[in-house]
C-alpha cells in the first residue's frame, strides 16, 4: 500500500518531483525523461510510467527557463519513436515463437489473419489514436509487430502520431502550464489529463457490455 501511494504522489505531484531532480540532475533531466518516455512506450511491462501528464509537466518546466524547449521535444520525440519501434520488432519477432501452433489455445490462425487484416486496413488510424491512449499506448505497437504490420507503413504513421503526442502535450504545457490558476491547481489538472487520456477506453467500454446484453 505504501509502494502505491508513493506512485500516486509522484503521479500527482510531478511538476514537484520533476523540479527537484531538474535542480539535482541538470541537464542530465534530458537522458531521464528520454529512458521514462522509453520504457512507457516500448516495454510492454512498464505501461505504468507516467505519460501524458509528464510531458505536460516538462513543457511548463521548460516555460520556466528550466529546459530547452526545442531540445525537450527532440529528446521526447526521439524516446517515443524508438520506443515505439523496439516494442514493434519485440512483438514482430517473439510472437512466432510464442504463437507457433496453427490451433492452440494459446494461438487461434484465425484469428491471427483477421488482427493482420485490420492493422492492415485500420492500423494507421489506431497506431495514432493510440498514442492518446494510457495502456493501449505501450501495447499496440507490440500487437501490430504480432500481427506483422506492413513496416514499412507502421514507421511512418508511428513517426506521425508521436509529433501528435509529444508537440500537442508538451506545447500546451510549455504555453499554458504557467498560468496562474492552471499553476495553482496542476494536480486537479494532472487528473483531468488522465480523465480524458482513459475516456476513450471507458466509452469502448460501455459500447462493449451494451452489445454484449444486446
Amino acid at each position: 500500500m505504501e509502494l502505491i501511494a508513493t506512485f500516486i504522489d509522484i503521479i500527482l505531484h510531478l511538476d514537484t518531483h520533476l523540479a527537484a531532480l531538474l535542480a539535482e540532475y541538470g541537464t542530465w533531466i534530458y537522458a531521464i525523461l528520454f529512458l521514462i518516455i522509453f520504457c512507457e512506450t516500448g516495454l510492454v511491462v512498464t505501461p505504468f510510467l507516467p505519460g501524458d501528464s509528464l510531458l505536460f509537466v516538462a513543457g511548463a518546466l521548460a516555460a520556466t527557463g528550466g529546459m530547452d524547449i526545442q531540445i525537450l521535444c527532440a529528446t521526447l520525440l526521439v524516446a517515443a519513436v524508438l520506443g515505439d519501434n523496439l516494442n514493434y520488432w519485440i512483438g514482430r519477432s517473439i510472437g512466432p515463437r510464442v504463437f507457433r501452433w496453427e490451433q492452440s489455445r494459446l494461438f487461434n490462425r484465425a484469428a491471427f489473419d483477421k488482427t493482420h487484416a485490420y492493422f492492415e486496413k485500420h492500423g494507421g488510424k489506431t497506431i495514432i489514436i493510440a498514442r492518446f491512449l494510457p495502456i493501449v499506448r505501450t501495447f499496440a505497437p507490440f500487437v501490430a509487430g504480432v500481427a506483422k504490420m506492413t513496416y514499412s507503413r507502421y514507421l511512418p504513421l508511428d513517426f506521425l502520431g508521436g509529433c501528435i503526442w509529444i508537440f500537442s502535450l508538451t506545447l500546451g504545457g510549455y504555453l499554458f502550464g504557467n498560468i496562474p490558476f492552471i499553476k495553482n491547481n496542476l494536480s486537479l489538472v494532472i487528473l483531468a489529463i488522465i480523465a480524458l487520456s482513459l475516456l476513450p477506453l471507458f466509452i469502448g467500454w460501455l459500447r462493449h457490455r451494451r452489445e454484449a446484453v444486446a
